[in-house]
């Protein structure tokens, strides 16, 4: 569906299912460059099950429009707006990579209002090297080409994708290269300066999952777990043999994270 905020169309994934009032929701954020299509089997699941399930694009990214968020502040104050302008009630918030930094922050900055908060591919600091913002920066499949070498596992690299045809790799770098230029660029750029992922997590007092890849070499399992510990009563999952990008590499064991999540705290 599209639905506008402050005068710019956002594209929010709903599965066929709309916003049903009463509904519980679980809202899915992309990372970097990216947009609502990394959740297809995650979303889809929770979305046949009883919830809203909703994945935005940010602004500037995939369908939607409106002016690139330069910081992960900007985009958290983004997100809250549109959580409140479409009046979602008890939310639980799913955030990849930098989509998990915004989560962090949004949760933090309204503790009352989240009910509970998986990070995926998170660390309490995500820096990224200078010769990657500067690829990033040029409208040329380089950045793209870097990230995904880097951010997928074995698995990505050598196949393994469970739909027949279908391959990592490719995928990830097409949708990254659509971005490359502003939208990489800023999404890095906002990455690499976020200090503040340490207070925001001891703030958070939600039911909260940190989902690590064992062999993520962009945000790694040690950095996660760090993360966790930051957070009260947080649980803390590494997947074996799995990279950064965990919900495609392995989809299901990332949608079991998520169910246990829900289930153990209520839904």
């Amino acid at each position: 569906m599209e639905v506008m905020l402050d005068g710019a169309p956002v594209f929010l994934a709903d599965y066929g299912k709309g916003i049903a009032p009463g509904r519980p929701t679980i809202l899915f954020v992309h990372g970097a460059g990216m947009d609502h299509s990394v959740w297809p089997l995650q979303a889809r699941h929770f979305a046949y099950r009883g919830w809203n399930a909703l994945a935005p694009d940010l602004p500037g990214h995939g369908r939607s429009g409106g002016a690139l968020r330069p910081s992960i502040e900007a985009m958290a104050d983004w997100l809250w707006e549109l959580i409140r302008a479409r009046a979602l009630e008890s939310v639980t918030l799913v955030g990849h990579s930098m989509g998990a930094l915004v989560g962090l922050e949004t949760a933090a900055r309204h503790r009352r209002k989240i009910a509970r908060l998986a990070l995926l591919g998170a660390a309490p600091k995500l820096p990224v090297h200078p010769a990657l913002l500067e690829a990033a920066a040029r409208p040329e499949p380089l950045a793209a080409e870097l990230i995904c070498d880097w951010g997928f596992g074995p698995a990505g690299h050598f196949g393994g994708h469970k739909a027949p045809g279908s391959w990592m790799m490719g995928h990830g770098m097409r949708l990254l290269t659509r971005a490359a230029g502003p939208v990489l660029h800023t999404d890095l750029a906002a990455c690499d300066a976020y200090q503040g992922g340490g207070a925001a997590a001891a703030k958070l007092r939600c039911p909260t999952l940190v989902l690590a890849g064992e062999f993520d070499r962009m945000a790694p399992a040690r950095q996660a777990a760090r993360l966790a510990e930051a957070i009260k009563g947080a649980r803390f999952v590494a997947l074996p043999a799995c990279g950064h990008m965990m919900m495609v590499e392995q989809p299901d064991a990332s949608l079991d994270a998520l169910v246990e999540l829900v289930h153990l705290t209520g839904d």
